[in-house]
């Protein structure tokens, strides 16, 4: 159990935009070349076999949070004492009564 929780599942806003732009120019390269190639040979199953390929390989290096993706995480403000504003909410209903 502790093996799964070390295993990192984020991504910082900059990786997720690189993560898509990647995605979209390896799917739009295979597509092309798949169109081509499929019209070359005239077998449309051709271009679907290799857009799939594509979309494989988008998947297999875009989903996964790969340290490329992690480099410039956010800075979070520290949070607050979770009592001050539960406290706050109370006051204001017994107000309204």
């Amino acid at each position: 159990m502790d093996f799964f929780n070390r295993i990192p599942t984020h991504m910082d806003f900059e990786g997720q935009a690189r993560a898509e732009k990647l995605s979209r120019i390896i799917i739009t390269l295979f597509g092309a070349v798949g169109l081509i190639w499929g019209y070359i040979i005239q077998q449309f199953s051709q271009t679907v076999y290799i857009l799939g390929a594509g979309f494989v390989l988008a998947a297999l290096l875009t989903i996964p949070p790969w340290p490329l993706y992690r480099r410039k995480p956010l800075k979070w403000q520290s949070s607050k004492n979770g009592n001050e504003g539960q406290n706050k909410e109370t006051s204001k209903k017994g107000k309204k009564k």
